[in-house]
């Protein structure tokens, strides 16, 4: 076969550096995209933040920060890989003595312009050495304290110990000798810590721990001890019925013991939560002006940043061949790809608060059907660059902060022709919920008969979807005295 050189023109899609820059500014939330143009700010020499005098906005700072439901920025933006780790060679003894007097140990330096009162806050601690300062008080030998620090580690996130002691035994060398028996007495010595029940096997156990040290008169406490002991799945499943006849006891004692139980912890971990608070930025504010609701961007989360015209000059004087040639045009381009991510989602919201006018004034059960198809047609955009900008940015308004993704959601057809949104659905089933007669809960189908009435057709098993999602339990479990 002969060989030949042929010629061809065609069209291909290209992400060039600059559109990928683009496209991974965009999906960022408002404090990582903060976080990210701090370390451009460290690596490039060409970028610099405007200074204030340059600008009314506010003063260039960190990007201030809400908490979920709050309107008032926090203290401080740093993140949490900046804050200072507790000292683990710390004895135990410093530990508590750390956290009782509520101070840091450390002193203020007034000279020191970099203090910073919320990085000297102390941190509290966690369960485990919450138990561990509390086992080194004890007069327990080397052994004991090592195998009770092992049943420690065994504990699960709600502080029970599911795992069997004969089981934690045979992973043990056979030289030391332990027992389940031996273990069993170290556990029951654990769940007379504090918090009380830490370590218990079930909920039962617990439950019971609670009760033997609760102040409340002793007829009380040992019925609602037969009810944890003998029947607590009918009290799962609020089979009062079932239960009076059992414990052959009226009503009034039945919801004594029930309120007694209602008062006690429900899991033995509870106050020692490892979870987090987020911290998120509104990227935009929804405000009213001459009878309608308007969006507009944060001035607070703006990045100041501009390219520094003297260095800028330098290198074109000397053409285009110096090494930092290359990031002069990096930093242009971050300039103007910041730039176009607040265009697009100011856009975006512009386009959600207009159509959901309704919500803003009457709240959830006026939300409109709306799909990521919605916006991208009106805009001109894709779906792909509609769901980027959704995620993961906040509109803050006079009913609270909601991320931008919320205003989506599924339709329903209505009697009347028209649609109605999943979110006022759900609104619509919290309130018929809320309005119930607690004595007789209503059930999935008797909600969806009443959605029927008022024109929205939704199937029980629906109602049943939405009523999980919004993490409200099922007839039998809201049937109350």
């Amino acid at each position: 076969m002969k060989q030949t050189l042929q010629l061809k023109t065609s069209q291909q899609l290209t992400l060039t550096p600059q559109l990928q820059q683009s496209i991974k500014l965009l999906q960022m939330s408002t404090l990582d995209l903060s976080t990210e143009l701090e370390r451009y700010l460290l690596e490039n020499p060409l970028l610099e933040r405007a200074d204030s005098s340059d600008s009314h906005d506010e003063p260039d700072s960190p990007l201030p920060v809400l908490a979920p439901g709050g309107d008032t920025p926090a203290a401080d933006s740093t993140s949490e890989a900046e804050r200072p780790e507790p000292e683990s060679s710390r004895d135990d003894g410093d530990l508590l003595g750390d956290w009782g007097s509520g101070g840091s140990g450390s002193s203020r330096n007034d000279d020191d312009d970099e203090f910073d009162p919320i990085l000297n806050t102390p941190c509290r601690p966690s369960l485990r050495e919450h138990l561990t300062a509390q086992m080194g008080e004890t007069q327990l030998s080397q052994r004991d304290k090592a195998l009770m620090s092992l049943l420690i580690d065994e504990l699960d996130d709600d502080g029970y110990l599911p795992t069997s002691l004969d089981d934690i035994a045979a992973e043990l060398p056979l030289e030391l000798e332990v027992e389940g028996d031996e273990l069993e007495c170290l556990r029951k010595l654990l769940t007379q810590f504090e918090p009380t029940g830490i370590g218990s096997r079930n909920l039962s156990e617990f439950l019971s721990l609670q009760l033997q040290q609760h102040p409340a008169p002793a007829a009380v406490r040992q019925l609602a001890l037969d009810m944890v002991q003998q029947h607590l799945p009918l009290l799962g499943s609020r089979d009062f019925t079932k239960l009076k006849k059992l414990l052959a006891i009226d009503e009034q004692q039945l919801k004594t013991a029930h309120a007694l139980l209602a008062s006690l912890r429900p899991r033995p971990s509870s106050g020692f939560d490892q979870g987090e608070t987020h911290y998120v930025a509104p990227d935009i504010l929804v405000v009213k002006r001459q009878q309608r609701w308007v969006a507009r961007l944060n001035q607070g989360t703006l990045p100041k940043l501009r390219v520094n015209q003297m260095y800028a000059g330098m290198l074109q004087q000397k053409g285009s061949s110096h090494n930092l040639g290359g990031q002069l045009q990096e930093a242009r381009w971050l300039v103007k790809n910041i730039q176009q991510r607040f265009d697009t989602i100011l856009k975006v919201a512009e386009s959600i608060v207009d159509r959901q006018q309704a919500f803003f004034e009457q709240g959830e059960v006026a939300m409109r059907p709306l799909i990521l198809r919605d916006i991208a047609e009106e805009l001109g955009l894709h779906e792909s660059t509609i769901s980027r900008v959704t995620t993961q940015k906040y509109l803050l308004c006079s009913r609270g902060l909601f991320e931008l993704k919320y205003f989506f959601g599924s339709s329903v057809d209505t009697d009347s022709g028209g649609e109605c949104s999943a979110t006022a659905i759900k609104a619509l089933i919290r309130q018929i919920i809320d309005a119930e007669d607690h004595n007789k809960p209503l059930s999935d189908s008797a909600i969806a008969d009443r959605l029927v009435a008022q024109g929205i057709q939704v199937a029980r098993r629906t109602v049943a979807k939405y009523r999980e999602a919004m993490q409200i339990p099922p007839v039998s479990q809201r049937k109350t005295f």
